[in-house]
């Protein structure tokens, strides 16, 4: 298996200045299995250390953050010399022991010289808990659930994912069936690391799905083992929420959809934490599209997508053949699919800033709003082969932005006033944007 961040990780090993490495990312989006692949294949020895199984080191950092003491109890422990120019130090779970979390400032300050890498499945919540973090002493990285590109390689589809990537329209259109084949294929199996690993395995659906609905019940144990007791309901009301939400044709989050009369107030806290440990994320609506983008954000409204397109079809129980073949039945939530796929592979590069349009009184919505290398870009999503693009249309006419573009089923296709982005392709929009 292949990870696209495995690159930044040897450009942060071989960056001057370096600072210790922190890694978030949602349970069992692969943190682990690729800290540990990194070591092994760039390192001579990997020091691995998990706080949540190793309860003894908890409390190694409380008396004193003396790293030479450090040092020795993780040698005592793993029984590996640590010898700072060939060896990595991964704390993994690094949130069952907060004041190590805070060490990092001194591992960056007293011994810039060892390589140390961070984690831990719950770690966003941890450093929103944080009032004495290390800032300006670490750096980040953030790991998301395999996209679909990293879903070919691992297929072993490696030419096609080539010939996508050249950008050569029409070779690409001759493969568009078997584009089309793979896409629905990771509609279903998503890409979660261990879903994929089945996948390509045994190519058997039904493995996939006990390996997702097995995530799904982690997820709900981490509410009730790690989320604070008073919040516990409300974090299952919004989390068993999300494909209900997704559903309806304006995809903004309503709290009127998790009981009677609910107010923010009531679930914000709830959804934060979702939000803090990479489980969903958050996308605000902007009524303006200048730059930068935040500033214009509009925090009452927003619309919330789960980590992983394969979790979210296994959470609506949505059977392999209605994803592979379709359904007459399945066309409104066809729609919230392929916006968590677009969504999804969007998040993916950290250089995009997402929000959504509507227009002040007004039906026209747009589903993304993208701000990436000083360009603002509308962004239109389309399930299948629809040449429509009506609310593409009132935002281009009223802002002109220097391109427009409309992602679906369809061919590449360069217009006037817009570009058709095969939905097979969004990973390309960067290439396309820079034509």
């Amino acid at each position: 298996m292949v990870r696209d961040k495995m690159s930044d990780l040897v450009a942060w090993k071989n960056r001057v200045g370096r600072k210790p490495l922190v890694v978030r990312g949602a349970r069992q989006v692969g943190k682990t299995w690729l800290m540990k692949e990194f070591g092994h294949s760039h390192f001579e020895k990997v020091l691995y250390v998990n706080f949540e199984k190793t309860k003894r080191l908890q409390s190694l950092f409380e008396m004193d953050f003396d790293i030479k003491r450090v040092q020795i109890a993780l040698q005592a422990e793993t029984g590996i010399r640590i010898t700072p120019e060939n060896t990595l130090i991964i704390l993994d779970e690094i949130q069952s022991a907060p004041s190590a979390l805070n060490a990092l400032k001194y591992f960056c300050e007293d011994a810039p010289e060892l390589y140390i890498i961070a984690a831990g499945s719950l770690l966003g919540v941890a450093l929103h808990a944080q009032t004495s973090f290390p800032v300006g002493k670490v750096e980040f990285m953030d790991l998301y659930p395999m996209s679909y590109y990293e879903f070919l390689n691992a297929m072993g589809e490696k030419d096609i994912l080539e010939i996508l990537q050249s950008n050569d329209w029409e070779l690409i259109t001759t493969f568009k069936s078997k584009y089309i084949e793979l896409l629905r294929q990771y509609y279903f199996v998503g890409g979660m690391p261990e879903a994929v690993s089945v996948f390509t395995r045994d190519y058997d659906f039904r493995a996939v799905r006990y390996v997702q609905k097995n995530i799904l019940d982690a997820y709900e144990q981490d509410f009730s083992k790690h989320a604070p007791v008073e919040l516990i309901p409300r974090i299952r009301m919004v989390w068993n929420s999300i494909p209900s939400q997704l559903a309806k044709e304006n995809r903004k989050f309503v709290y009127g959809v998790l009981k009677g009369g609910a107010r923010a107030k009531e679930f914000e806290l709830a959804i934060e934490w979702l939000v803090n440990c990479g489980q969903v994320h958050k996308v605000f609506r902007t009524p303006k599209p200048s730059i930068p983008l935040k500033a214009y954000e509009d925090r009452s409204a927003f619309k919330i997508y789960l980590v992983d397109i394969g979790l979210l079809a296994a959470m609506g129980d949505i059977d392999v053949r209605t994803l592979l073949k379709g359904n007459d039945i399945f066309n409104e939530f066809k729609g919230a699919i392929t916006e968590q796929f677009v969504l999804q592979q969007l998040v993916n590069d950290s250089n995009n800033a997402i929000f959504y349009w509507t227009a002040e009184r007004s039906t026209a919505e747009l589903d993304f709003l993208i701000q990436n290398s000083g360009n603002v870009v509308p962004l239109e999503v389309k399930a299948e082969e629809n040449l429509q693009a009506k609310s593409l249309k009132v935002f281009s006419q009223k802002y002109s932005p220097q391109i427009s573009i409309r992602t679906s089923m369809s061919d590449y296709r360069k217009q006037e006033w817009l570009i058709n982005l095969p939905l097979y392709a969004i990973n390309e929009l960067k290439q396309v944007i820079d034509l």
